[in-house]
């Protein structure tokens, strides 16, 4: 059912795509894309998996790398996703946007950076 949520919010969006425009996820529609899902993409070279617990846990997992656990939120007033790790003394923000039908993570500080969500926790690569 989550994920059919997650396609319903992708293909009101990709009509927006189709004319070459990228779009600013609301926090609802984060919530619903994130809750309980897997991201997966590329982070500084390296593929990695991230899993969006309901209770606001997050696992980070990359291979030939210990998961690091952590909390994510979505700030409804900023429209953003937020999260927190051990070292961190701080919550960092990240936008989600779609354009062409792809996700991206922006931020002020790194480039866009592409990733897809699968349904449920798939930490572990088939």
């Amino acid at each position: 059912m989550k994920m059919l949520r997650c396609i319903a919010v992708l293909l009101m969006l990709g009509a927006s795509a189709s004319h070459a425009q990228s779009v600013k996820l609301a926090d609802h529609e984060i919530s619903a894309l994130l809750s309980g899902n897997t991201a997966l993409g590329i982070w500084q070279g390296v593929q990695y998996r991230q899993y969006f617990a309901e209770d606001g846990t997050s696992i980070f997992a990359q291979e030939g790398t210990k998961s690091a656990l952590g909390r994510w939120r979505v700030d409804t007033t900023a429209d953003e996703f937020q999260s927190i790790w051990a070292r961190d003394t701080i919550w960092e923000g990240w936008y989600i946007m779609v354009y062409a039908g792809a996700f991206f993570w922006v931020s002020k500080s790194t480039p866009p950076t592409l990733f897809k969500v699968v349904e449920g926790q798939n930490l572990v690569a088939e």
